[in-house]
């Protein structure tokens, strides 16, 4: 055993650890039996953190921080529970043909070996510290034992679903909803979806912007499920056959995580969507979402303004709100009111009185706009355009001197002035309140870790419609994702915005006027220096930020 594990104790020494307590420790698991990495932690000679390093460096293999990586389920199950438990090792991730293993000792041959006859596969083994190993395994076991005992419940004759959902803390449901929005968190999932099949309930995490399948549930138990979550979001649950919206909080790891609940009757049952308002990784800083420097001066020109109209917009899920409240916090100060209506308000910000919707209660975007123009704001955010009457409203807020920032549904930002006018606003009103108008995608951002350049092919260079304004050329250089510890091995950590802002000027504020198509409007606009989300999103991947496919898929 000293022998086998002397890269290990060179490694430690090399990294500065006191030789003379190595070399003892090593005597000592010798002559005790026990293993030598019990001994060096335990009697403090290194840390579980040293530890890690050193084993990494011997057998030159990477290191993984299991805290916040993604751990893919699929990879999970290429290694039964039983050879999980015997060996702590656990799969956390599938590249290519190869099964990637974190282990805290890669010496143990003989369990990448049993990992690599059940599996099947290929075997990357990765060092993980043992703490974190254990505490992952600990989650896998629960939510395997978890697991079954839904499955025994949920096909039990005469099961009553409310037992599961009511026997307090230790109930399966409970503990398989605690370990699901856990799950959903540590993955960075923006969006979890509970959507019920013929035959089972699918489990999915938006992450990124792109959905993942991560489990499927029984269908004996998704009543239980479903009417866990209504209760923990003061939903009714009785009510099946209406559309309910809820909200609820989590504590995990010493914070506070809001999630917003959405229930939908479909033909197999009720599907939930539970949005993670997690404000952890969110900086709200505009320069940091994405925005050029073009982009950026011509949207600040306009939020700086102290009245006017300022549009957001873009489909669901394009970080328009995102993007508002990180206007709001470079414009918030002491010296302004600012006042926003929202629904839901998604994130608390300090400073900023917040106004939540509450049709039940008749507080709805156009009854109580009336109220906060006589409560003397400077700024006003509202928080969607819905309807003609909050469209009126905000329109005539903008022109009594006012700063109005909202969002609106439209394809494109030479859209938003038309739109207005198709909900009824006269067009010279629109012409005179709105001052510019910001439409956005999110694309995924490549992992700064992992990212590889290589050299641009003669179609990418040849089909692909670049910017070449200024002399510029199609550049020669791309980059493409390979992924890493860092990013879960999907090569992509994060959203960047893609933007076209277009700013009102006198001949688009005239063809508004005219009742002009949102094509014309789109072509002045273009000779007038807006640059559209095709080529903003063309710069980025040309400035190494994200991949050609991702402007293509969510671009136009």
């Amino acid at each position: 055993m000293y022998q086998t594990y002397r890269p290990l104790l060179d490694a430690l020494i090399q990294r500065g650890a006191e030789a003379h307590r190595i070399e003892e420790a090593a005597e000592l698991a010798e002559l005790s039996g026990r293993s030598i990495r019990d001994v060096l932690i335990n009697d403090s000679v290194v840390s579980e953190l040293e530890i890690t390093a050193a084993s990494a460096e011997a057998s030159g293999i990477e290191t993984v921080d299991l805290v916040d990586y993604p751990v893919d389920p699929a990879a999970i199950a290429k290694i039964p529970l039983a050879l999980v438990l015997r060996h702590r090792v656990l799969g956390i991730a599938v590249v290519g043909d190869e099964l990637v293993v974190a282990t805290s000792d890669p010496d143990d041959v003989v369990a990448l070996d049993d990992v690599r006859a059940a599996s099947g596969m290929p075997v990357r083994p990765v060092a993980a510290a043992r703490s974190e190993l254990r505490r992952m395994i600990e989650r896998v076991k629960r939510s395997e034992n978890t697991l079954g005992d839904l499955s025994v419940a949920g096909t039990e004759e005469g099961t009553d679903v409310s037992n599961l959902v009511s026997a307090g803390d230790d109930a399966p449901i409970v503990r398989y909803v605690n370990s699901l929005l856990e799950q959903a968190i540590q993955s960075r999932a923006s969006d979890l979806h509970l959507e019920p099949m013929e035959h089972e309930m699918r489990v999915r995490f938006r992450i990124d912007g792109v959905l993942h399948v991560v489990d499927t549930v029984p269908q004996g138990v998704q009543s239980a499920l479903i009417s866990r979550l209504k209760i923990m979001s003061n939903i009714d649950i009785t009510e099946r056959r209406m559309p309910q919206n809820g909200r609820l909080t989590v504590r995990l790891n010493q914070r506070n995580i809001d999630l917003r609940v959405a229930s939908m009757p479909t033909v197999w049952g009720e599907k939930l969507v539970l949005r993670v308002l997690d404000t952890k990784g969110l900086d709200l800083q505009l320069r940091k979402l994405g925005f050029s420097d073009s982009s950026y001066q011509q949207f600040a020109a306009s939020f700086r303004k102290p009245h006017g109209m300022v549009l957001v917009t873009g489909p669901t899920g394009s970080g328009k709100s995102t993007t508002l409240y990180a206007t709001l916090g470079e414009i918030s100060n002491a010296q302004i009111n600012v006042i926003t209506v929202e629904d839901p308000v998604e994130y608390r910000l300090a400073g900023i009185n917040q106004v939540q919707v509450n049709a039940k209660a008749g507080v709805t975007f156009a009854a109580v706009l009336p109220a906060i123009l006589r409560s003397d704001p400077d700024v006003v955010m509202i928080g969607e355009i819905r309807d003609r009457a909050t469209a009126q409203l905000a329109v005539e807020a903008a022109l009594t001197g006012h700063l109005v920032l909202s969002t609106l549904h439209t394809n494109d930002a030479p859209s938003a002035a038309t739109r207005l006018v198709e909900m009824g606003i006269e067009p010279f009103l629109v012409g005179s309140a709105l001052d510019s108008v910001l439409a956005q995608r999110l694309a995924r951002r490549l992992c700064e870790w992992c990212k590889e350049a290589y050299a641009t092919s003669d179609e990418e260079q040849s089909t692909t419609p670049w910017p070449t304004g200024g002399g510029a050329a199609p550049p020669e250089t791309l980059w493409r994702p390979q992924g890493c510890r860092s990013c879960g091995n999907t090569g992509f950590q994060g959203r960047i915005a893609l933007t076209e802002v277009m700013t009102v000027s006198e001949e688009i504020e005239r063809l508004t006027l005219q009742r002009a198509p949102a094509s014309e409007i789109r072509r002045v606009a273009l000779s007038q220096g807006m640059t559209s989300l095709r080529n903003d999103g063309l710069a980025t991947v040309a400035a190494g930020h994200t991949t050609l496919d991702e402007v293509i898929r969510v671009t136009v």
